[in-house]
């Protein structure tokens, strides 16, 4: 299964640009499916983006409506939407198209007051991590797969991987799972990855007291092409999607905030050897 790179942004571009072409040839939701013989909430769920993958004879009956001068943009929009990416198949997993948003980022900003950002994570801590939730040892399986599928993102070598920003707490450091060896390494890793081109890691120290974002476990997507910023908020229980351009942002504000507070990314990496030295 392909990374399906642009397909997930492809599909929102195409449910705005769908509604912004029916506002302009003022017909409501409803009148349209009225005159295509539709049940009354589809084209609302084409523009809402609640749909999988669009299909092209629904966006030529909607372009004809609206006056067909269009067709070829959204007909290209629907060719990108319509590439089916890996992590479709882990359902299980993902009740929404966070994954997808995240492979298609040009920027991601992620701030992990108590865990370490999944792109970052070493095997033995998703291990960790996964083991101490309530969730089954199936899923718990699925969910170790995906998320050593997504960290892939970064790797990518044709100019498309994207940029890196990661704000996380010593707090998330200290505690104990797995052994002295597994903790090092993973300190390790976060070294290693400071290193990347593509990679900012700055580091909130206990030593600095409380800080801004204390409770703020969030991640901000920016796309190529113009494509409107996004935000994603976790907690145990869900995945919560943000387009609200003013919500986007107030968080996009709060992160910078964050960022000021934080360790320089070389004050950070010296931390993290330190840490290192204090498990040898």
């Amino acid at each position: 299964m392909s990374d399906a790179y642009g397909a997930t942004i492809a599909k929102r571009g195409l449910a705005r640009r769908l509604r912004e072409l029916r506002v302009e040839a003022g017909y409501t939701a409803n009148q349209v499916c009225d005159r295509l013989n539709w049940g009354r909430g589809k084209v609302g769920r084409f523009e809402a983006n609640s749909w999988v993958r669009p299909e092209l004879s629904d966006i030529r009956d909607l372009a004809r409506i609206y006056g067909g001068s269009d067709l070829d943009e959204l007909e290209e929009l629907a060719a990108r939407a319509r590439q089916r990416a890996w992590w479709r198949d882990h359902p299980e997993v993902f009740d929404n198209e966070f994954p997808g948003f995240e492979g298609d980022a040009s920027t991601i900003r992620a701030v992990m007051p108590l865990v370490l950002p999944g792109l970052l994570q070493t095997l033995p801590y998703m291990q960790a991590l996964l083991t101490s939730g309530s969730r089954s040892p199936e899923w718990r399986e699925q969910a170790l797969r995906a998320r050593v599928r997504r960290q892939q993102v970064l790797d990518r070598d044709d100019g498309t991987a994207p940029e890196l920003v990661a704000l996380v707490t010593e707090a998330s450091l200290m505690y104990e799972w797995g052994d002295a060896g597994d903790r090092r390494a993973q300190l390790r890793h976060l070294l290693s990855m400071s290193g990347r081109p593509n990679v900012e890691l700055r580091l909130l120290p206990l030593a600095n007291g409380l800080h801004p974002g204390m409770s703020t476990l969030v991640n901000i997507f920016r796309f190529p092409g113009g494509e409107p910023p996004m935000v994603f908020l976790e907690n145990d229980a869900a995945i919560e999607q943000i387009d609200d351009p003013g919500k986007v942002e107030a968080h996009d504000s709060i992160f910078e905030q964050i960022r000021e507070a934080a360790l320089s990314t070389a004050d950070t990496a010296k931390h993290l050897e330190k840490l290192i030295t204090t498990l040898e």
